[in-house]
C-alpha cells in the first residue's frame, strides 16, 4: 500500500526551528522526486522545496531559501524538511508529495497538484508568539 505520512509539525515561536518528516511506504523515495508544499488559510498551495536523488538536484522557493533544508534518508525511506528562522508567514499545513516524472524545479512550480503521483495528508505548522 502506497502511503506518505508527514510528522513533526507544531507550535513554535518566531525565530525557532522545526524538522518535518515525510515517511514513505510502498515505493522507494530515491526513485521519485519528493516535494514539500504548504497551504496557509485563504491562500493557494505553494511548493516549498523539492528534491530528487536520481539527478541530485534540489529546489527551494525564494521565500525559504537559506532558512529551510530538504534532505532524504533512503535507508529509512524518509524525506526531511529542516526549517530554521521560522516566521509567522510560514504558518501553514505542510504536505509532502511524490512524483515519478517531474524534476524538482518543475514539481515545486507546478500547479497540477492532482496530477502528482502521491500525497500525504499534511501536518500543521504554526509560528506564533
Amino acid at each position: 500500500q502506497v502511503q506518505l505520512v508527514e510528522s513533526g509539525g507544531g507550535l513554535v515561536q518566531p525565530g525557532g526551528s522545526l524538522r518535518l518528516s515525510c515517511g514513505a511506504s510502498g515505493f522507494a523515495v530515491d526513485l521519485f522526486t519528493i516535494g514539500w508544499f504548504r497551504q496557509a488559510p485563504g491562500r493557494e498551495r505553494e511548493g516549498v522545496s523539492c528534491t530528487s536523488d536520481r539527478d541530485g538536484s534540489t529546489y527551494y522557493a525564494d521565500s525559504v531559501k537559506g532558512r529551510f533544508t530538504i534532505s532524504s534518508d533512503s535507508a529509512n525511506n524518509t524525506v526531511f524538511l529542516q526549517m530554521n528562522s521560522l516566521k509567522p508567514e510560514d504558518t501553514a499545513v505542510y504536505y509532502c508529495a511524490a512524483d515519478f516524472t517531474l524534476i524538482p524545479k518543475a514539481m515545486c512550480n507546478s500547479r497540477s497538484y492532482s496530477g502528482m503521483d502521491y500525497w500525504g495528508k499534511g501536518t500543521l505548522v504554526t509560528v506564533s508568539s
